[in-house]
């Protein structure tokens, strides 16, 4: 057992934003810091390692700083420091990784590595404060989309998964060839509000069990597009995103619903930054009532990257038992859950 008021400093640099946060007992957080880089990777279209790790160099000091001062505590406050350790970009998560170990050897402080995708399951239980396992987890973001059977805290099961592009991961390429910038989740789900459900692209395959393919579908989006081109017929940029969009969650929604029923549960919770999808929202809450289902989604601020979901799963990992890290923690591009 831990004491209570146990207080962590979280630190999370996996990607484009620069966040820490402090967290109390898993589930208050006192502050969340995040310094965004959307404005500058929009000017490539995307992420780009290199830039996003000198953001994260020239960010960081500054972000843990302000944590502190708007939770009104000192480093001497502090339990224990926690920093993802992926999964990733190396170079992003290097830059968080060495700040961390740093602040941990000189504060005496123990350190402990958190896995990224522990910390969105986790950002949940700040939404929510009762909130406990056992349930099923529908992960969705930009590098990840999966479903997870949460026994408990730090224990998992991965009975679903994406055999090619994440769902995240296709709403940025088909708004990259609609011309819509990045990043593109956001800019589909605007779009799809103005426009109609009508295009068929492709069918959702009944083949595939509880795992996902998108790259099929985003695939026929951009041949579609390109088609119109080389008629020189208007693009229905609008209607494009609904049906794309609908296809998508169609696909997310009803396997996430038979596999909470086969697995005799009767909560879904949704973690990354696709959870803040809004139709994605509505569908899967309208499912989960027609099936007697409790349906859970983080708070708008926590579903993106950010250092509050990081110190949340890290107090349930020391709750649990799990071993500090040490001065050999290095990045893991790519961690499994």
């Amino acid at each position: 057992m831990i004491k209570q008021n146990y207080t962590i400093l979280a630190i999370e640099s996996s990607c484009d934003e620069t966040s820490c946060a402090i967290v109390v007992d898993g589930r208050t957080v006192l502050s969340n810091i995040v310094s965004s880089q959307i404005d500058i990777h929009t000017l490539f279209g995307g992420v780009v390692p290199e830039v996003a790790s000198r953001n994260h160099i020239m960010a960081i000091d500054n972000v843990v700083k302000e944590a502190l001062k708007l939770a009104n505590k000192t480093i001497n406050d502090i339990d224990a420091i926690a920093v993802t350790y992926g999964a990733g970009l190396v170079g992003s998560l290097l830059v968080g990784i060495s700040y961390a170990k740093a602040l941990s050897f000189a504060s005496g402080k123990p350190l402990i590595a958190v896995n990224h995708i522990n910390g969105h399951i986790a950002s949940n239980y700040i939404t929510f404060k009762n909130l406990q396992p056992p349930f099923i987890c529908l992960l969705v973001s930009g590098g990840h989309t999966a479903i997870i059977k949460v026994e408990q805290y730090n224990q998992h099961t991965v009975i679903g998964n994406t055999l090619d592009d994440a769902a995240g991961e296709s709403f940025d390429k088909v708004a990259r060839v609609l011309g819509l910038g990045y990043p593109g989740g956001p800019q589909v789900s605007k779009c799809a509000e103005q426009g109609k459900d009508c295009i068929t692209f492709v069918k959702n395959k009944d083949n595939l069990g509880y795992n996902f393919s998108f790259s099929g579908k985003k695939t026929a989006v951009i041949n579609y597009i390109n088609s119109l081109k080389q008629k020189n017929l208007p693009i229905p940029t609008n209607d494009i995103c609904a049906s794309f969009q609908s296809c998508v969650v169609k696909e997310l929604v009803e396997k996430t619903i038979k596999a909470t029923l086969n697995s005799n549960l009767n909560k879904i919770v949704v973690a990354g930054g696709v959870s803040a999808n809004k139709l994605l929202r509505e569908e899967l809450k309208n499912q989960c009532a027609k099936n007697n289902i409790e349906c859970y989604f983080p708070e708008l601020q926590y579903c993106t990257d950010n250092a509050a979901m990081i110190g949340s799963a890290a107090y349930f990992d020391v709750l649990l038992g799990k071993p500090f890290a040490n001065n050999t923690l290095a990045p893991q591009a790519n961690l499994e859950l």
